[in-house]
């Protein structure tokens, strides 16, 4: 890295930290959630930058390199369809293959009869949740992996080699990609970890949304009881993924808890109940969640206004930006804001004027982040991208910089591994292990040489398989 790299990367993540922590820094950062677009400004297709992961990261360098980010995400387009192929994942419609080379990939939602978790699975959801992914919902989503008490095939032993091997190398490939952003662009990256809500996943990957809107009707406790059931998990690998330095966020990215998808009851009885104390132990760990609110959660500002100041940030996609800064603006920075309509169907002249209302109105006082509503896909036009770096390095100076007025918690002693809280810990079998080390110990001869480095491999090894089905229900 350059002096001049250096420097400018250094700049660059004290505008954002600072930001992020409700301060006021030299000037508003910009940090674009930019996915498809990133493909159109390189000169790639949908399908090359979804199915060829190397070709998703040189274009967000070269996005990084000519448009100026403060931070961006190393790969928005996330979901790479080379391993959801090598798994056999069922719901995902892949671009060049099963829609057009230049469509985005596509989620395909399961029918109530088709749903991938029965309603009368859930006492084995909750009873090990482990077990019951890799027992019964995977051999559902994957056309390669063999139900329980069928034979193991040949393909069913190869998607797990493939998909195991796959993961490990997209995963690693991050920590490279990271680095390149920071030596060659100055640009930092924008999120590390992952969080999801114990609601979203059963509506998104479990029942699917008409057969959890019929469950939360019918079955509440059972749903409920499902929700405490996945905390432990959810939150031990948003911690184990965060930020080390504890700068960058973890995102959540919130799907069905809003309403019309689930009644402001269901959302105070089952929603924010299980996942609220996710979010104040991860702060208790000194990590900010980046709020990824997609939809309009005005009904649930009260809510969220019952966190920490500062541990949170409020991403805006349909909610009016000056509703949302009068109701938790002065507790948590805000971000986005900038409709994808106009990106996609404007000239830069109304970017610049929709930046500049931005900027004036809900980040004059510092504690806000440009970015667009939702993520920017392949409709946004290039020169719109263009107009709103133009307008927040225009716009976006402030003249009397502040201090972050967010700070950290003070930091528990962890002797190097994550401090849990106890609810994290409380299952029978805890997060991080598939089979439990005492119940293999039961197999083998009695252990003549050092107990405690067997059980430490094996805990690492577990920790690997762990990973793996957590990360295929969350991130693909």
């Amino acid at each position: 890295m350059s002096v001049a790299t250096d420097q400018l990367y250094a700049e660059r993540l004290n505008r954002y930290v600072t930001a992020m922590r409700n301060g006021m820094p030299d000037r508003v950062p910009l940090r674009p959630f930019a996915a498809e677009i990133t493909a159109r400004y390189a000169g790639y297709t949908c399908q090359e930058v979804t199915h060829d992961y190397r070709k998703a990261f040189e274009a967000v360098i070269r996005c990084c390199k000519d448009l100026d980010w403060d931070a961006a995400v190393p790969n928005m387009v996330y979901v790479w369809t080379g391993l959801t192929q090598a798994i056999g994942l069922r719901y995902y419609g892949v671009p060049g293959i099963d829609v057009g080379p230049d469509v985005g990939f596509q989620y395909r939602e399961p029918s109530e009869d088709d749903a991938f978790m029965k309603r009368e699975e859930y006492d084995e959801l909750i009873e090990d949740p482990v077990r019951f992914l890799y027992q019964t919902w995977l051999p559902r989503v994957s056309t390669e992996v063999s139900p329980a008490g069928c034979p193991a095939t040949y393909r069913n032993n190869l998607s797990f080699v493939k998909g195991g091997m796959a993961m490990l190398s997209y995963f690693n490939a991050f920590g490279p990609q990271v680095e390149r952003m920071k030596n060659e662009c100055g640009t930092v990256s924008a999120i590390c970890g992952m969080l999801k809500a114990p609601l979203d996943i059963i509506a998104d990957k479990l029942r699917g949304y008409i057969g959890l809107a019929f469950d939360l009707k019918e079955i509440p406790e059972k749903v409920l009881q499902a929700c405490q059931a996945l905390m432990p998990h959810l939150g031990y690998l948003a911690l184990t993924g965060a930020d080390p330095q504890k700068q960058v966020p973890i995102p959540i990215w919130m799907h069905r808890g809003c309403t019309p998808f689930i009644s402001r009851d269901d959302f105070d009885r089952i929603y924010w109940p299980t996942l609220k104390p996710i979010v104040e132990a991860l702060w208790a760990q000194g990590n900010q969640v980046l709020f990824y609110a997609e939809g309009k959660w005005d009904a649930h500002f009260d809510r969220f206004a019952e966190l920490p100041a500062g541990s949170i940030i409020y991403h805006i996609d349909r909610s009016d930006p000056q509703e949302a800064y009068r109701a938790i603006g002065k507790k948590f920075c805000l971000s986005g804001g900038l409709s994808n309509t106009l990106l996609a169907f404007a000239g830069p002249e109304e970017v610049k004027a929709e930046c500049r209302k931005l900027i004036e109105t809900i980040g004059a006082e510092g504690g806000y982040i440009m970015d667009a509503s939702a993520i920017i896909q392949s409709d946004a036009k290039v020169e719109n991208i263009i107009a709103m770096t133009e307008a927040t390095r225009e716009y976006g100076v402030y003249r009397s910089p502040s201090s972050p007025s967010a700070k950290l918690p003070p930091q528990p002693a962890t002797n190097g591994t994550p401090g849990l809280p106890a609810w994290v810990t409380a299952p029978k079998i805890p997060p991080g292990v598939c089979l439990p080390f005492d119940e293999k110990l039961k197999e083998l001869p009695p252990i003549c040489g050092d107990a405690g480095l067997v059980r430490r491999i094996w805990d690492e090894n577990e920790a690997l398989a762990y990973l793996y089905i957590w990360h295929v229900l969350l991130s693909f």
